[in-house]
């Protein structure tokens, strides 16, 4: 099967980072994904040039691909998004968006054991070169460790009776799929847990993607960096989907708004939220929120 991704916000997102259509400009897309917001912003602006950023390989081919018509206008760059602003020269870009949602491509086509909905391998890697994955994790960490993960970045209250299950069907056999997975952490939890609206797998799951693939270490230095990147009168976008990011973002941001001799200045004092349109007809985005700054 194959999904386009939904850019989430995409009216938000274009008024937030509103620019002058005839206006030669330069975007950074942190995380480009299947290249919707890209899309959206080349075929708005003609003249804009987009560095789009995604350490995954598999779905960076399919946003150069859908993007092939922009020709020199999309330069996509196989990296993490902090690495890349690491190293980008100062003030050279105009605006800059991190969509920090994992694309339904990842759920659904990727084959790696993001989502329990099908039986696949447990893997979650973004970048298939990285040695640690979710199968590494459940199978080698020590109890407390994964007690940890799950608790802290998964916010899971269960976390140890969860942790506790893995160690000991792993006594027994590897853990190898995301089936697997799933199974142990329904047996794990009260029967009570076991029919609320999400599965009693959800938190773990995401617990399990943030530790393989170092999700939220990543945000604070991409978002300094960002900032010096940024030229005076440009601005950052920043969808979040949980609150493990947004309280990152959010602190961030105030903390760097609020120094003596501020370079930014908050433009939504409040996060912006999808419309009750937006979220009937994407249901994926009724979590998000849009967080923007603008440099002084």
């Amino acid at each position: 099967m194959t999904i386009l991704h939904y850019p989430v916000m995409h009216k938000q997102v274009l008024e937030y980072l509103a620019l002058r259509e005839t206006e030669s400009a330069t975007m950074i897309d942190c995380t480009t994904g299947e290249g919707g917001h890209t899309n959206l912003f080349l075929s708005t602006y003609p003249a804009l040039t987009v560095y789009g950023i995604d350490r995954d390989r598999d779905i960076q081919k399919k946003a150069i691909e859908r993007l092939s018509v922009y020709k020199e206008h999309f330069i996509p760059v196989n990296s993490w998004f902090d690495d890349y602003l690491r190293e980008r020269e100062d003030e050279s870009a105009d605006i800059i968006l991190f969509d920090l949602g994992i694309s339904t491509y990842h759920y659904i086509e990727s084959e790696r054991g993001f989502s329990f909905r099908s039986d696949e391998p447990l893997d979650m890697r973004l970048n298939k070169d990285s040695e640690l994955s979710a199968s590494y994790i459940v199978n080698n960490y020590s109890e407390e460790e994964l007690a940890n993960i799950i608790y802290t970045y998964g916010e899971e209250r269960y976390s140890r009776r969860i942790a506790r299950a893995f160690v000991e069907r792993r006594k027994i056999s590897p853990i190898k799929t995301s089936k697997e997975a799933e199974d142990i952490i329904y047996h794990a939890v009260p029967k009570e847990y076991r029919h609320l609206k999400i599965s009693p797998a959800t938190r773990t799951f995401q617990a399990l993607r943030i530790e393989v693939n170092g999700e939220l270490d990543r945000i604070k230095p991409a978002l300094l960096d960002a900032i010096r990147v940024l030229k005076k009168g440009g601005r950052i976008a920043v969808i979040t989907f949980h609150s493990l990011e947004d309280r990152i973002v959010k602190w961030t941001f105030k903390e760097e708004a609020g120094k003596d001799n501020p370079q930014i200045k908050i433009i939504t004092k409040k996060p912006i939220v999808p419309s009750e349109e937006e979220e009937r007809e994407n249901p994926p985005s009724r979590s998000a929120k849009l967080r923007v700054v603008e440099k002084i």
